[in-house]
């Protein structure tokens, strides 16, 4: 699997008690190994990151993913305008956050542009520590089961799964990928919060994960 843990951000407990009220993800809970730096109840259709829409006055930074590395989104649109743009905002900081592990620049713009807050120390964090590791990732990700709870005109929480089993870390000299094997812990689950900026952006703010939880793995 590829995704690495981060550091703990600080200051997270009440940020962790939103979104899981939010989201009835009572089972969730976060420790030093499962802080990471990437909608509504969908079915099994597949489709790349949804396309920018609500917040197109914004200049996005181009994200641009190696053709090794695929992000899959299943029924991530809702037809809610709004919700939709959340979503979308969603997807493109995944793509962002794994197209500047690819590049080793964890001074990516668009880092920082999907990213704010907590969120995003631990994001560069995470960025760099591939960098000095000499990594890299490689495979595909599928990203599914969407819950989205919007508060109000600027807040958001946001929880969903990835499958992992597919994807994997690779050493950036060789190319060589860590394959692993399959198991419960190859499957994550995300709780998110989200907050809309001056320029119309849904930045991810904060972000916990857990390994292996029963909501996520088969």
């Amino acid at each position: 699997m590829k995704r690495r843990p981060l550091p703990v951000a600080a200051a997270l407990a009440a940020t962790a008690a939103l979104l899981l009220t939010a989201c009835g993800s009572g089972d969730d809970k976060s420790s030093d190994n499962d802080q990471i730096a990437g909608a509504d109840q969908g079915g099994s259709e597949e489709s790349p990151s949804p396309s920018a829409s609500a917040s197109d006055s914004a200049e996005r930074p181009e994200v641009v993913l190696p053709k090794d590395v695929t992000n899959v989104f299943e029924s991530w649109k809702t037809g809610d305008s709004t919700k939709d743009a959340v979503l979308t905002d969603v997807s493109e900081r995944i793509n962002a956050t794994d197209a500047a592990i690819t590049a080793g620049d964890p001074e990516s713009a668009a880092l920082k542009f999907y990213y704010a807050d907590e969120a995003l120390v631990d994001a560069v964090q995470w960025v760099q520590g591939y960098k000095t590791d000499g990594k890299s990732i490689t495979g595909k990700t599928r990203y599914f089961n969407p819950e989205l709870e919007v508060f109000d005109k600027d807040t958001a929480a946001l929880a969903y799964c990835s499958d992992e089993s597919k994807a994997y870390d690779k050493d950036r000299k060789t190319n060589k990928a860590d394959e692993t094997t399959v198991t419960k812990n190859s499957y994550v689950t995300y709780n998110a919060r989200v907050q809309k900026n001056e320029r119309g952006i849904w930045q991810t703010t904060s972000l916990l994960s857990e390994r292996g939880n029963a909501k996520c793995a088969p």
